[in-house]
């Protein structure tokens, strides 16, 4: 059964990049999600306050991969420990954040975070939340990795 999973881990060129290539993986976008303003676009994402985070979409087969191990991977791909900044990329839209669709995704979500804090040294500031609109990004930025072969 197809499933969607929804989370922000910095910078969403990268994020996407690490998750296309995964088993199980069927479909991925970038967008805009969390915020407050209605239709973002990358420049007001960037420039102004609209508090949306730069997210990744993933449509995954359950069938082949679980939800705990998107989770997994969303741990792989980022420092979960930095506040509003993944390396040298800084602001409120590179937070991290894993948004749930239902309470089991919340609940995996919760458990994995106490697990995954075992891991680091400085405290997890993931935030866990419940879905919210999903704005797909421009089409340049869509597989941008892939498009610009940087890989």
């Amino acid at each position: 059964m197809i499933q969607k999973a929804l989370f922000g881990a910095g910078c969403f060129w990268g994020v996407e990049e690490h998750f296309r290539k995964i088993n199980g993986i069927i479909k991925t976008e970038v967008g805009y999600s969390g915020g407050k303003t209605k239709n973002p676009t990358y420049e007001s994402v960037c420039y102004e306050n609209t508090d949306h985070a730069e997210v990744l979409l993933v449509d995954f087969d359950e069938d082949i991969i679980s939800y705990e191990n998107i989770v997994h991977e969303f741990w792989k791909c980022h420092d979960p420990t930095t506040l509003d900044r993944q390396g040298p990329d800084i602001g409120r839209q590179y937070r991290s954040v894993i948004y749930y669709f239902n309470e089991f995704q919340k609940e995996i979500a919760k458990h994995s975070k106490e697990k995954y804090q075992s891991y680091f040294k400085n405290m997890i500031v993931t935030e866990i939340t419940k879905a919210d609109t999903f704005y797909k990004a421009e089409d340049y930025h869509q597989k941008y990795i892939q498009k610009k072969s940087y890989l």
